[in-house]
């Protein structure tokens, strides 16, 4: 068997070791020969930096990489191209001023050309190089990876002043690009973030976005076909290490590790949660693990938004991403958290929303973690399937007592009147993670229940209230009717009403009827 490609970013080295490569050649191919200008943004972890690395070796005609692949019988492999391929990853811009970092790194790819540079600034710098390297060795292909990297490690309030100075800088650098168009032949930037044009692009504006670009929806990650194909023995390893039938095993993928789209037809894994699965052999939430979501948490604590499935955007949103404006979906979007789940090419609109179980239960655990100030000892994971269990069992009193555990320890500020989404946004998200393990449905239109949960022998219809009355939500879902969608079932309706109280800081009230 080849080796899992856990970590690794360069090609040379994928195809000089004994590693699997999901052939994206093809891709690559209409990519040079169809334009010239190319963006690319996609979350971390996603293959961007191999794929960068690919077209590198491409231009520098290393048939030998690609034998047996696609493009090894499409490409002029004697026609050998310059490669210039910056990866701010690797550009020591945290121990030097980001200016400094870039005359540093320019005058290194000069010294690999045999070229001597001569101009005092990194502006200068990068014209003269272009000009010299393309002189020598002819048209350049010009790779930049992670792009975005010196403004997004300091986009805390504190470093905001550094993620200015440095988008500034930036914004500088990538402006020689488009004057140096007769001395280039290709050229793809790729990062996480889509910055608004009018700020990192000002000057650089004959970008072809292929971000939501539709037949470029699977250049990285992996489709079903491909991982059926490449990854078929250890499919098989897998399911014998579980011991589940191959068709289990690839529903409990799908749900786990797949869903990532950006057109909302074609569906891709997230190679480092993926590769990691075959690895372990154990459903665990390896991509979500490997970064801290902290920052978009905190986004979203500040901006009191906690229901971010199915969020419905037209196209612009996804072009107001800038430091001084964070907002908050094309934060989510970006980093990988929210997807793609359906589109309307027509109109522009984008349907979004969690991706697949990985993200969707960590997301939910992060948060209720965070609003809860939750103490170590809870596990929120297991707490919600207890909670699911005792709806199994018909056992409202365990239910009530792991909902009480879950709040008690909530600082008084979310009991404040003035701080109450909070609160309800806490609710929202445990009943919505419940409905991982168990149908829970939350609605939060005018005529609908607070909380729905269903098991096969009942149906448990919540109302829930902040400091008045378990009487007042229960009188709220007879007069509302809520349970008359229901009554052609022959499971138990039960109605619950739920008072809060904000000086206990618990249920202080619980009502249960049945309907």
């Amino acid at each position: 068997m080849k080796q899992l490609p856990i970590g690794i970013q360069d090609f040379k080295v994928l195809r000089e070791g004994n590693y699997i490569y999901v052939d994206k050649t093809e891709h690559i191919h209409r990519l040079a020969t169809t334009g010239k200008y190319y963006f690319l943004s996609r979350p971390r972890r996603f293959g961007k930096s191999l794929l960068l690395t690919t077209i590198r070796d491409l231009y520098a005609g290393r048939k030998s990489l690609f034998e047996g692949l696609w493009i090894e019988g499409h490409w002029d492999w004697a026609a050998k191209s310059p490669v210039l391929h910056f990866s701010f990853d690797q550009i020591n811009y945290a121990q030097e001023d980001l200016a400094n970092a870039l005359v540093y790194d320019l005058n290194r790819k000069a010294e690999h050309y045999g070229i001597t540079l001569a101009a005092p600034d990194y502006k200068s710098l990068f014209v003269e190089l272009i000009e010299k390297v393309a002189a020598k060795n002819g048209p350049i292909a010009l790779l930049i990876d992670e792009y975005d990297k010196p403004i997004l490690d300091y986009l805390s309030e504190e470093d905001l002043d550094t993620a200015k100075a440095n988008r500034h800088i930036l914004r500088e650098f990538y402006g020689i690009i488009k004057s140096s168009d007769a001395n280039l032949q290709f050229v793809l930037l790729t990062g996480v973030s889509k910055f608004a044009k009018v700020s990192v692009f000002s000057h650089l504006n004959n970008l072809n976005d292929l971000t939501l670009h539709r037949e470029y929806a699977t250049l990285t990650g992996y489709t079903q076909e491909e991982l059926e194909h490449y990854f078929i023995d250890y499919i098989a390893s897998a399911k014998t290490a579980l011991e589940i039938s191959e068709a289990a095993l690839l529903e409990a993928m799908r749900d786990w590790y797949n869903g990532y789209s950006w057109d909302g037809e074609h569906k891709v894994y997230n190679p480092f949660g993926i590769l990691n699965f075959f690895s372990n052999k154990a459903f665990y939430n390896f991509w979500f693990a490997s970064g801290s979501p902290m920052f978009l948490i905190e986004q979203m604590k500040e901006q009191g938004v906690f229901q971010v499935e199915n969020i419905e955007v037209n196209n612009t949103a996804f072009e107001r991403f800038d430091i001084e404006n964070l907002t908050l979906v094309p934060l989510l979007f970006q980093a990988g958290y929210l997807t793609v789940k359906s589109s309307n090419r027509m109109t522009g609109e984008y349907l979004l929303g969690y991706p697949n179980l990985e993200v969707q239960e960590s997301m939910y655990e992060h948060l209720i973690d965070e609003l809860a100030h939750n103490p170590s000892r809870l596990n929120t994971g297991r707490t919600i399937q207890d909670m699911q269990q005792a709806f199994m069992r018909n056992d409202l009193d365990e239910v009530r007592n792991i909902l009480e555990a879950i709040l008690s320890d909530l600082p008084y500020e979310v009991f404040d009147r003035k701080s109450e989404g909070l609160y309800h946004g806490l609710i929202h998200l445990i009943f919505n993670y419940l409905g991982v393990y168990a149908q829970s449905e939350v609605h939060s239109s005018k005529g609908r229940a607070d909380a729905i949960v269903q098991t096969a022998t009942h149906v448990y219809i919540f109302e829930f209230k902040f400091n008045q009355s378990a009487e007042a939500a229960l009188e709220q879902i007879h007069s509302k009717e809520y349970a008359a969608r229901y009554q052609s079932t022959t499971k138990n309706i039960i109605g619950i009403g739920v008072n809060f109280n904000p000086n206990q800081h618990s249920v202080i009230d619980w009502k249960v009827a049945e309907l």
